[in-house]
């Protein structure tokens, strides 16, 4: 994909604007796009279901050792099933969401369905009401949160102040018998803090759809662990959520041409 630099928008000056796909901006330097005067918009709306969809995957599989079962179910190693082989169980757990927008907030609707006691923590409070109809309460301070949770879903935007939001420190205040979901960027996580508190059992476990980069250089520490799952970045890779995508960012750019409110400007 083109990399949006300044000599690509000097090189086009009668660009009017640069329709993302997806919701996640940080690939692009908004400050200087906007000095050239043109517009970013992203797709939030066509995402948000097949993002929050794949982290009530990523936490199901994880707490049901799903991955590792399916290895052992098919092995030709395999001559039982261990009765002791256990997993946890994610009905009436609780959730802390970090970021609690359109796809922390569906992710919250599904976690009402599976009883889950609910926590999140977000820069503003949501409104009493919204908070009510998915039975979420919220954590001012972040700590509190990671204290409490036993499975930890980020789902923020990546910028300078969530770069390396969970590192050290954050993964020490999780239970041991917590963990750890990502579903919006690698880079908001201390990869090699990560790689520690899964050594070390600080948490139990961790289901990444990102990483930093992508993919992983395959000798990284990460994959050779056995007590995480780690996804190719798959979030919004639906038939639908394509689909939805394209729609989105094309009605975004008819309406900067025609002159018109733009749905989703960054």
């Amino acid at each position: 994909r083109p990399t949006i630099d300044q000599e690509l928008l000097e090189s086009l000056p009668n660009l009017k604007v640069i329709a993302n796909s997806g919701v996640g901006v940080d690939h692009l330097d908004l400050r200087m796009i906007s000095n050239f005067g043109v517009k970013v918009t992203n797709t939030p709306h066509a995402v948000a279901d097949s993002t929050a969809d794949i982290g009530m995957a990523l936490m199901l599989a994880s707490a049901r050792r799903l991955v590792e079962g399916c290895q052992i179910a098919i092995s030709p190693d395999t001559k039982y099933f261990a009765v002791d082989w256990l997993g946890v169980e994610v009905t009436r757990a609780t959730l802390g969401i970090i970021g609690m927008g359109n796809i922390g907030y569906k992710v919250a609707q599904r976690a009402k369905a599976f009883e889950m006691k609910i926590l999140y923590h977000n820069r503003n409070q949501r409104k009493k009401e919204e908070e009510q109809a998915v039975g979420a309460h919220y954590c001012e301070k972040m700590e509190d949160l990671l204290q409490q949770s036993d499975f930890v879903m980020l789902v923020v935007n990546l910028t300078p102040k969530t770069h390396k939001l969970i590192g050290k420190r954050e993964l020490g205040l999780m239970k041991p018998t917590a963990t750890l979901i990502n579903i919006s960027r690698g880079a908001v996580v201390d990869q090699d803090a990560l790689v520690e508190a899964l050594q070390n059992k600080i948490i139990m476990a961790a289901a990444l759809d990102v990483t930093y980069p992508e993919p992983l250089p395959r000798d990284h520490p990460l994959l050779k662990l056995n007590n995480i799952i780690i996804a190719p970045h798959i979030g919004t890779a639906t038939v639908q959520a394509i689909r939805m995508m394209a729609e989105e960012a094309i009605a975004n750019m008819l309406a900067v041409l025609n002159g018109q409110p733009v749905p989703s400007e960054v």
